[in-house]
């Protein structure tokens, strides 16, 4: 039985985000829709780890026990399947999204990371890219989990490092950075483990500390990663030029307006974007965009 669809965030699970650095809302992704996005990803999975792809949106590690190649990351999945660009116009994301940052919200990343099994490759602590662009929002990731995730597969955290200093957080890597990082050293470390059910998703600020040990098991963990930031804050911190705020803001539209004419979408009261100037953008709706992968590379500050 499906559980019924929120429309927001509660008070209380914001406050909880913004004093531990994370949040788990369970069942967000239901049924159907679930059913075709783990689809969408198990053919872009597949493709990956059929054979080493000459493509920079396909990333590979070191799988621990063969020492080949290991898919372990996908780029711009919104670009890749249209089951993606529906996911971005989620009405119950966007307005906790919103809730969390304001309204001049935009996407930027979206990637799915990867935990093969038997050769799941290791994932360091560490803090997410472009936290020196943070400013008087939080930035995050919301992470759609497609497989369950326990302790062989799972993300681990420290609760509250997203507060931490740029001196705490160099301290605490150093006392860290000789350990054999298997699940035993994520245990001890004080680390809590994120433990996931398909369908759940977790709001994570990106200067949270995290990260994961090789999976050994015989297990897949896939995770579709979407970041978002305010624009006021890219605008002025970057890291991309501000000609990137206008473009992702289209692609935000879009796939609002996608969602809206899904045939595998429930009845629901869709996402109302509006920002505030000088962040409005004009868009017509049905205008089909001429990509969705707006390359990191090509909008970087120098």
């Amino acid at each position: 039985m499906s559980t019924p669809q929120r429309s927001v965030i509660s008070d209380e699970e914001k406050q909880f985000f913004l004093d531990d650095g994370y949040l788990i809302v369970r069942s967000v992704l239901q049924g159907e829709e679930l059913r075709r996005i783990q689809q969408a990803m198990q053919e872009l999975t597949d493709y990956g780890a059929q054979t080493v792809r000459d493509d920079p949106d396909y990333m590979y590690g070191t799988g621990p026990n063969t020492g080949k190649p290991v898919l372990r990351r996908i780029e711009y999945v919104i670009d890749k399947r249209d089951e993606m660009k529906v996911l971005l116009g989620h009405p119950f994301i966007l307005r906790s999204v919103e809730k969390l940052i304001g309204k001049d919200l935009i996407p930027t990343w979206d990637s799915m990371v990867l935990k093969m099994p038997g050769e799941g490759i290791i994932v360091p602590w560490h803090r997410d890219a472009g936290t020196e662009c943070v400013g008087d929002t939080p930035i995050f990731n919301v992470d759609f989990y497609l497989d369950e995730a326990d302790e062989d597969t799972c993300l681990w955290v420290i609760p509250g490092s997203h507060k931490w200093s740029a001196e705490q957080v160099q301290e605490w890597m150093s006392a860290h950075r000789d350990a054999d990082l298997n699940r035993e050293h994520f245990r001890a470390s004080g680390a809590v483990p994120v433990l996931m059910q398909a369908g759940a998703v977790l709001f994570h600020n990106i200067l949270l500390l995290h990260g994961s040990p090789y999976n050994l098991s015989d297990k897949l963990r896939r995770v579709v990663y979407y970041e978002f930031r305010p624009a006021h804050v890219e605008q002025e911190l970057g890291p991309h030029v501000p000609e990137y705020i206008p473009l992702k803001q289209r692609v935000l539209l879009s796939c609002i307006e996608k969602r809206k004419q899904a045939d595998h979408i429930a009845e629901e009261e869709p996402y109302v974007y509006n920002p505030p100037a000088p962040f409005t953008v004009q868009w017509t709706p049905g205008t089909e965009l001429p990509t969705y992968r707006y390359a990191h590379g090509d909008y970087w500050r120098k």
